[in-house]
């Protein structure tokens, strides 16, 4: 992105079936006193733009993640 963000999509599994999908966000955040904030609060226009480019609600019907780390 233009402010240095990015959002990387990694495909894991080394099984016979099934698959994860990986998606990591990362934001630079320059203001001390916002860079302690919750990270669904900093990342929210990430995470919109992430599920609008990768359609992911759509292709697999799932509302939120399973796993969020």
């Amino acid at each position: 992105m233009e402010d240095g963000s990015r959002i990387v999509y990694r495909l894991s599994g080394t099984g016979t079936e099934g698959a994860t999908l990986r998606i990591y966000l990362e934001a630079f955040e320059a203001e001390p006193s916002r860079q302690g904030a919750d990270a669904q609060f900093s990342l929210a226009e990430l995470i919109g733009i992430a599920d609008e480019l990768s359609q992911l609600r759509l292709r697999t019907g799932r509302e939120r993640p399973t796993v969020i780390t």
